[in-house]
């Protein structure tokens, strides 16, 4: 069946509904090139994810189109000792099955969130314990002062206790496992949307919740997201009108798109940086042809990496000039940027082979990269790339690329199964220290969730630490900066690039595209 008999289906479905649809109810195709991982909200940290589960999940925070900070779950907060933040829930909120939110839904969310399957650990890492106060207010208990934890919550759904013990899915499952329960394929939040169907790489459709507390700007009854992997069939759905929006554009394509009639292209900066990480805690590669020791905890061998890869024609001629190159791992917009400290070095394979003759390896040695090739601008040209790169400095690397599930469950916890990757993170929090907690710190969990290969420094976990509960902004800036000196002369990651948000729609659709990739379908119209 095709995506424009599908609509007409759709659309016909909820003109059946009675009374349910007004005149100004309308039906909405999108599409991607890759899929949610699941309909479990704690089972995935990637923004596409929590973006779609943003529609059916609500936290008690939430961001606003210029990533504001305003009430959604709880209609105020405030920090009642510098340990302890309360938070005040909204009254005659429900659940889509017509369960009242209360305090207990709150702290059995935060003992979810934090169970070792949670890949959202590191999110609410700072507080130790929720505590119903009564039915409508919870304190959070940080410990430790955490001046930031607002900022940390926006990405925390609340799920109901109650659906979640009658449906046994009390615990998340840990995806790279296999394993499943009723919460991968099955939703049930306080949100805008309902969970309609859900078919795995292929199609998902979420319905308006009639009983929502707040109210949709937009007037999107049906939400149909569509998977098509291919970039030439996605922009093909689009221009033939079969799709009314394509959340990821092929840089390629874009000025088709723009000078094509009845269609709008719509970019801007993102916060997202693209970077390259490295196994640096085992004692010997997974799979290079080197044994006995790992080539990647040199810091020559590592430098000499940066040094072979020509960021400038990765961005000119992959990106096709949207991308900005950085030598930060968080961008402009984030807390902590530094622009002194965003020189990135120049692209010298002399120097880099120099470099590796001098850590032992004159006639370079073999590995393998993991990258996905549905998650980010071009990421499979992005590493093929990469590879080309090394190889002039004699370093052979076996390029899997893959879907980002697959991907994924590969490189994440428990395993680590990779030698070098390509990733891309937007902090949260918009403020560097939900990279350096996340990404940087060292692996003990949920500290460093996404250090896949294994950076450390004691020196940096001591500033991470002081960063955490230091409310002067001055210090905290001071710290911040301090551990981008450090990371940069360990070369602990690659940075890349920050990568430019490229959607296109038909001009009869309004939307709004936040710095952060985030598509809340509540601000959607149809005209």
């Amino acid at each position: 069946m095709s995506y424009r008999l599908l609509g007409l289906v759709a659309a016909l479905s909820l003109a059946a509904l009675a009374g349910s649809a007004s005149a100004s109810a309308a039906v909405f195709r999108w599409a991607n090139d890759g899929d949610v991982s699941s309909m479990d909200p704690y089972t995935r940290n990637e923004t596409v994810q929590l973006s779609f589960l943003a529609n059916i999940y609500e936290p008690l925070i939430r961001r606003n189109k210029e990533l504001g900070l305003e009430p959604s779950l709880a209609v105020k907060w405030e920090q009642t000792s510098p340990t302890v933040w309360r938070f005040h829930l909204r009254e005659g909120v429900k659940f889509t099955d017509g369960t009242p939110l209360t305090a207990d839904d709150v702290v059995f969310s935060l003992g979810r969130v934090k169970s070792p399957n949670s890949v959202l650990r590191a999110t609410l890492g700072s507080v130790k314990e929720a505590r119903k106060v009564d039915n409508l207010t919870v304190d959070f208990d940080t410990g430790k002062p955490d001046p930031i934890l607002p900022q940390e919550l926006t990405t925390f759904g609340i799920m109901s206790k109650a659906w979640a013990e009658k449906n046994n899915a009390v615990e998340p499952v840990n995806l790279s496992s296999g394993q499943e329960n009723y919460a991968i394929r099955h939703a049930m939040g306080t949100g805008p949307y309902v969970l309609v169907s859900r078919e795995p790489d292929r199609r998902t459709v979420i319905e308006a919740n009639p009983n929502w507390w707040d109210k949709r700007e937009g007037n999107v009854t049906r939400s149909e997201f569509n998977v098509i992997s291919n970039a030439s069939t996605r922009v093909a759905a689009l221009l033939s009108g079969e799709i009314d929006m394509i959340y990821s554009v092929p840089p390629q394509d874009m000025d088709r798109i723009k000078h094509t009639e009845g269609l709008k292209l719509i970019t801007g900066p993102e916060l997202r940086t693209i970077f390259l990480g490295m196994d640096q805690w085992r004692d010997e590669l997974l799979r290079s042809n080197i044994k006995g020791k790992n080539p990647l905890k040199d810091v020559r061998v590592r430098e000499a990496f940066a040094l072979a890869i020509d960021e400038a024609a990765i961005a000119s001629r992959i990106m096709r000039g949207q991308a900005h190159p950085t030598w930060q791992m968080w961008g402009p917009g984030v807390n902590g940027f530094d622009k002194a400290q965003n020189e990135r070095p120049k692209a010298d394979p002399a120097k880099a082979k120099q470099l590796l003759a001098e850590a032992g390896y004159p006639n370079g040695f073999s590995m393998s990269m993991d990258c996905p090739n549905d998650r980010y601008v071009n990421d499979e040209a992005i590493c093929t790339a990469v590879v080309a790169m090394l190889a002039r400095i004699g370093v052979k690397v076996d390029l899997t690329a893959q879907t980002k599930i697959r991907f994924f469950s590969k490189i994440a916890a428990p395993a680590y199964d990779t030698d070098f990757y390509m990733l891309g993170w937007t902090p949260a929090t918009y403020d560097a220290h939900n990279a350096l907690y996340n990404l940087i710190a060292t692996r003990k969990l949920p500290q460093g969730e996404v250090n896949y290969g294994g950076y450390s420094n004691p020196q940096m976990d001591d500033l991470i630490a002081s960063i955490g509960v230091e409310a002067d902004p001055a210090k905290r800036d001071a710290m911040i900066h301090q551990a981008t000196a450090i990371l940069q002369k360990d070369f602990g990651y690659i940075p890349l690039h920050q990568q430019m948000i490229a959607w296109a729609a038909r001009k009869n659709i309004e939307l709004v595209q936040m710095a952060d990739n985030y598509f809340p379908l509540r601000f959607v119209k149809v005209k």
